[in-house]
């Protein structure tokens, strides 16, 4: 096996690590610190407790909050402007996937001095970020310990991929506690994503041992524990479990990348501003009658992890038990919406296609799609 490099930050986890973030700026040097966050995790009061610990630390900072459930580009320039102008040297979020994406933004172009959007694709980012804290708001989205950061091209109305190692946090500090505020189908659609990541890590073409024994672990505890994260919020078992079955799917993913799913997502989120993790969970059963041909192995060793029983059955029957089972783990979490009942148009759809066709997620998917296999699968979805 050829030498392979694999990147994951510094993390923390366990209740309390949010404590932690004073310490953790002042080890990197902070003199000013730019927190980032959204007004929903404000109101919260998680971002209250990250200034308690910079305060207690001595570390003064500035807060910036501008920001959407899917980041925009007008945002994270907005975001870079003050940062120097602040003149601030670290960054910290706190939040979920969104805040986090925009915080990577920001340090991108505060250090690169170029438009957010001409880093879009793999490795175009020259100068690492300023040195980046993460503390996660949600189990799923695992950008706290990943090299992507996904942001909204409001022109195109398009969602862009960076993949960078010079995004990749210095720090995670992962409480789940913080996840306990989550409403219920935040849980679910950001649990959900984390179950993709894990799934499309695991039969990416990118895959290895060590993403393929992180996602295979992540499928497992997400399966398990999701439900009774929903059903019973404050129960610090399920929220413990579901943060560590996201990071340990963020692993998996960043190292293996994703695939078609995401792609679909990431187009269906930038054009209509819709949830990513609810994308995701309407696209992923049209996306696993596509890809299972190519990648039957993969989705077979999926099921094992899942614990269905597959004895007896023809490939075609499994298959089809693989996903029934896929429908039925949605449902019971709540997500059972089509793409038409989002708000989607069949005569949006060629423009949705085209917009996969560039996205990085799609180079390693198990099976590639042409352009009218793209329309086709969003059409099985509506």
């Amino acid at each position: 096996m050829e030498p392979r490099k694999f990147v994951v930050p510094e993390f923390v986890s366990g209740e309390g690590a949010l404590n932690l973030a004073g310490q953790y700026a002042g080890n990197l040097g902070a003199n000013k610190v730019f927190l980032v966050t959204d007004p929903g995790i404000i109101n919260s009061g998680w971002t209250k407790k990250v200034q308690m610990s910079l305060e207690t630390a001595g570390i003064h900072y500035v807060i910036f909050s501008d920001i959407s459930p899917n980041p925009r580009d007008t945002e994270v320039m907005a975001g870079a402007e003050k940062y120097l102008h602040e003149e601030c040297d670290i960054i910290v979020v706190v939040g979920g996937g969104s805040p986090i994406d925009c915080a990577k933004g920001i340090g991108i172009v505060a250090n690169n001095n170029e438009h957010i959007l001409s880093f879009e694709g793999v490795d175009q980012v020259s100068i690492p970020i300023p040195p980046l804290i993460c503390i996660p708001t949600t189990a799923g989205s695992s950008a706290d310990i990943s090299q992507f950061a996904i942001i909204t091209d409001t022109l195109r109305r398009v969602k862009i991929a960076i993949i960078s190692k010079a995004i990749v946090p210095d720090v995670a500090l992962i409480d789940p506690v913080t996840t306990t505020t989550m409403p219920p189908e935040i849980t679910a659609y950001s649990g959900f994503d984390a179950f993709v990541h894990a799934i499309e890590a695991f039969v990416s073409n990118a895959n290895s041992m060590i993403t393929d024994l992180m996602a295979l672990e992540a499928i497992r505890i997400i399966r398990k524990n999701l439900r009774n994260a929903i059903e019973y919020p404050s129960d610090m078992k399920y929220r413990n479990s579901m943060s560590s079955g996201s990071l340990l799917a963020g692993i998996a993913f960043s190292n293996a990348s994703l695939g078609l799913v995401h792609a679909m997502a990431h187009s269906l989120g930038g054009y209509y501003d819709l949830i990513h993790g609810l994308c995701n969970g309407i696209m992923m059963d049209s996306v696993f009658e596509f890809n299972f041909q190519s990648a039957s192995a993969q989705y077979l060793r999926v099921a094992e992890a899942l614990g269905i029983d597959l004895t007896g059955l023809t490939l075609d029957q499994k298959k089809e038990k693989i996903l029934d089972d896929f429908i039925s783990f949605k449902k019971n979490i709540g997500i059972i919406q089509s793409l038409s009942e989002v708000g989607v148009k069949k005569d949006d759809i060629p423009i949705l296609a085209r917009h996969v066709v560039n996205d990085p997620c799609l180079v390693t998917n198990p099976r590639v799609p042409s352009l009218q296999d793209i329309v086709n699968i969003y059409e099985r979805a509506l």
